[in-house]
């Protein structure tokens, strides 16, 4: 098999596995919980009150982290941690952060010039 072929093949693969990602960052609601668990582990209490979804809505938006193994868990008694898992996802988020979230002026004029 000539080269170009295995490198389009891994490019293909690498462009399926970006869109699985990205597919998952189109819900606000999960980029959001993302974000949030970028930083530190969360449990759901946490998680609740840093970003405003409801219990409901949470869980099922962690289930789907979950099983896109974008968020591992760990339990400590009753409480359970949610923390991201996937070095990908942790490479977007920070991209992502650094571009609309951050403190920055620089960035805020950024945003605003593109309004």
């Amino acid at each position: 098999m000539p080269d170009t072929q295995l490198d389009l093949d891994r490019f293909a693969a690498g462009a399926d596995k970006a869109c699985a990602l990205l597919k998952v960052l189109v819900n606000r609601d999960r980029l959001f919980l993302l974000c949030q668990l970028s930083h530190q582990e969360r449990n759901v209490g946490e998680l609740e009150q840093l970003t405003g979804i409801r219990q409901p809505t949470l869980s099922q938006q962690l289930t789907v982290l979950r099983n896109e193994q974008l968020v591992s868990t760990r339990r400590d008694g009753k409480q359970i941690f949610y923390s991201l898992s996937s070095d990908q996802a942790k490479a977007v988020m920070d991209v992502l952060y650094q571009q609309f979230c951050s403190p920055t002026p620089e960035k805020q004029d950024d945003v605003v010039a593109q309004s």
